[in-house]
């Protein structure tokens, strides 16, 4: 399934490497950034007597290339943590498998014949009906037998992760201690925020007003705020993509409403009419939200926040960024319009980090 489910691109490339809006200039991984585990004082060259360290050469490729540094170290840390996760599952079953007496493979064919249950006609015929453009003229009594097999190993992988999971939860405490990469983002006084600011999860978010998966976003962070209160600071950047003409004014014109303590409910109105994005449109926004008209239209024509758009933008194109919405999660990395789950599980394994519940 196509990643463009989850955010805007800019050009076809970036649409299908990431899940976000991208620039055409940038059309490049969409992946941001952190650095690997290493020891940055270790000599990778000399010449002469000059001494090159690893801290010198991450960052010189940071300067060079942030987006795919940042893609490399993401996609590494990915595959050690999938590893982990994949030892840990055999580790857990071998012991639980041993604590019943039974070979391994036994106890897991077992465990996944009581949980798997019987394939119905509704289940094949969703199937067949969600692949017809594929199957050409065959029946669907000619694919039973093939679709039955194939929901059945879907299933099978499925209850496997959940079996895992419960002998994780209830056998040998199971530490991770694989540091996921982290970037270090910068707060500036003129960014909103929303949430306390000793907060132990920080999610700040490259965000613009265009781009259609920024406004899907938005109901899934505000839920996120609800459901962990008090333990989540949103921070918004603006990150106003080239090819989105109307979203750099509309990022101003929301921090004007912020000069009066307006800013979120301005936010939201521009999210809600992502289509009518013209001048005239924001200050008419702006009358609905109840700001002071005049002083609205002032700060907007003069254009007081250019400056401030323009930092974040600046910022976001140091890290890497390319696409919108690019959040980080206490550093963390998350690209498009994800579903709530995927932010549930790093904010649930930041707080246990720090020692604190979910």
């Amino acid at each position: 399934m196509s990643k463009m489910l989850f955010g805007c691109a800019l050009t076809m490339v970036a649409a299908l490497g990431g899940a976000g809006c991208a620039d055409a200039q940038t059309a490049q991984s969409t992946t941001a950034v952190a650095v690997a585990a290493a020891n940055p004082d270790e000599v990778v060259a000399t010449v002469g007597d000059k001494k090159i360290t690893l801290k010198e050469v991450e960052a010189k490729w940071q300067a060079n290339d942030p987006a795919e540094r940042a893609r490399v170290t993401q996609l590494l840390y990915q595959h050690r943590r999938q590893s982990i996760d994949e030892i840990i599952g055999d580790v857990v079953i071998e012991a639980a498998a041993a604590k019943a007496g039974a070979a391994k493979e036994k106890f897991v064919s077992d465990e996944l014949a009581k949980r798997r249950g019987t394939v119905t006609d509704a289940e094949i015929q969703k199937v067949y009906d969600e692949n017809k453009d594929r199957v050409g003229a065959q029946t669907i009594e000619q694919l039973r037998g093939s679709i039955t097999e194939f929901v059945t190993r879907n299933r099978d992988a499925q209850n496997l992760a959940i079996l895992i999971d419960e002998l994780r939860k209830t056998g040998p405490p199971v530490i991770v201690s694989l540091d996921p990469p982290r970037s270090q983002v910068t707060i500036a006084d003129h960014d909103p925020s929303r949430g306390p600011k000793d907060a132990p999860i920080t999610i700040v978010e490259f965000s613009e007003y265009q781009c259609p998966f920024c406004g899907r976003i938005t109901p899934t962070l505000k839920a996120l705020e609800q459901k962990y209160a008090g333990k989540v600071r949103l921070v918004f950047k603006d990150f106003p993509l080239q090819n989105h003409l109307q979203a750099p004014k509309a990022a101003e014109a929301a921090h004007c409403a912020g000069d009066q303590g307006k800013y979120w409910e301005l936010h939201d109105q521009l999210f809600a009419n992502q289509q009518q994005l013209q001048i005239a449109d924001l200050k008419k926004y702006a009358g609905t939200v109840g700001l002071d008209q005049v002083k609205f239209d002032q700060c907007l024509d003069a254009g007081t926040h250019t400056a401030n758009v323009q930092a974040d933008v600046d910022l976001g194109s140091q890290m890497g960024v390319q696409s919108t919405p690019t959040l980080y999660i206490n550093g963390r990395i998350v690209t498009g319009a994800q579903p709530a789950s995927v932010f549930e599980a790093i904010i649930d394994d930041e707080l246990a980090r720090k020692g604190g519940k979910p």
